[in-house]
């Protein structure tokens, strides 16, 4: 199984001072997965934030898209060296979720449906920098990239940005997830470059 989507078009370096080291720009919009894709019907579709007291907060795929949505539109980038500029979504802040949630943690780990995970620090999904995305490019966001729903933190690497994501857990500490565990940088800042552990 291929893990680049078929017409993947790159090796174009971007210049304009957007585009991070060591980074291409794609013309389209590359698939990339740890594994086969989970088709989750919205019927059964629920996103839960869990507290590191085990506190449960879930919202069904209807009360998620009852709650106030942003159209952001950010440049992302993959730790494989591509980034595209400008993609336009719709979703749900992250600062919705996590407003109404008392919690002394310092990090995240976020689960998809398919049993991916990958921990960011808590602070880096408030102050408008992380969504729950829902639509890509003005249409629902397709199965491959992650839909229903996924989350989108531009300003980290793209695997940080969960697909088919199912649930935070609220750490008081930071723990390693899938990528992270198989020698994937802790944080993942394009800009400084961190890919792997040790950048």
């Amino acid at each position: 199984m291929a893990i680049v989507s078929k017409g993947f078009h790159g090796k174009r370096r971007g210049n304009d001072g957007r585009t991070p080291p060591g980074q291409y720009l794609a013309t389209d919009f590359p698939v990339l997965s740890a594994g086969p894709t989970p088709r989750v019907d919205t019927d059964r579709w629920e996103f839960t934030v869990s507290t590191e007291m085990g506190e449960k907060h879930r919202w069904n795929w209807q009360q998620m898209r009852a709650l106030p949505d942003e159209k952001p539109t950010v440049d992302i980038h993959c730790v494989t060296k591509w980034s595209k500029l400008d993609t336009r979504w719709r979703g749900v802040s992250l600062d919705t979720f996590l407003g109404g949630i008392e919690t002394s943690a310092t990090h995240v780990m976020a689960h998809g449906f398919d049993g991916y995970t990958t921990n960011l620090p808590l602070n880096e999904l408030r102050g408008g920098k992380a969504w729950l995305a829902f639509e890509y490019d003005g249409k629902p966001l397709h199965p491959e990239h992650g839909g229903p729903a996924r989350l989108l933190v531009p300003h980290l690497y793209f695997w940080k940005s969960a697909k088919w994501v199912q649930k935070l857990t609220l750490m008081m500490r930071d723990e390693p997830g899938f990528w992270e565990r198989n020698g994937y940088h802790d944080y993942g800042d394009p800009w400084q470059e961190q890919r792997y552990q040790g950048d």
